[in-house]
């Protein structure tokens, strides 16, 4: 079911047949360095990571993840969206996009596409990110769709330390 659209893309709720390209997307190197391992090894596990991720947050919350396709020939580049983490006061949203479509501005229209929709769609008055100090390109977007760095904070259960960024 497509959720948004902007000029270039489609953003639309994952299904079990995207389950190739999540595995592929999530062990790719930069999901790899700055998201970490899920541990999808294979076909199933990427089902199985969709049905109790995406899926069940699209079921309990309204939103998830959404799965990023072009206009101009359907190929699927990425996700993008909001979670709603136990550990987070607030909704936060996330994006990652496969090596070959970084850098051309994807990122940024479906981020802020994704913000607009969180405010005049589900009536969210704030919108949060993490992202880890040396991810400098999603600390640049963040920037640059309009979140201001709040804090630093420990997010269980790998006990890093990120970086919170919030809307206005």
């Amino acid at each position: 079911m497509t959720i948004l659209e902007t000029d270039r893309l489609i953003l639309s709720e994952l299904t079990i047949a995207d389950a190739p390209f999540i595995l592929e997307l999530v062990n790719s190197p930069g999901w790899l360095q700055f998201i970490g391992d899920r541990g999808i090894k294979n076909i199933h596990d990427a089902e199985n990571y969709i049905i109790n991720g995406p899926m069940a947050s699209y079921t309990i919350n309204g939103f998830g993840l959404w799965l990023i396709t072009l206009k101009e020939n359907a190929a699927s580049i990425g996700m993008c969206g909001l979670i709603k983490r136990d550990t987070l006061e607030n909704e936060d949203t996330g994006f990652a996009l496969l090596p070959q479509y970084e850098g051309k501005g994807f990122a940024f229209e479906s981020a802020a596409a994704v913000l607009q929709f969180a405010k005049e769609n589900l009536g969210l008055k704030k919108v949060v990110a993490i992202t880890l100090e040396t991810n400098h390109r999603s600390i640049n977007l963040l920037t640059k769709l309009g979140l201001l760095f709040e804090k630093k904070i420990i997010l269980p259960p790998k006990n890093e330390e990120l970086m919170l960024f919030t809307t206005r």
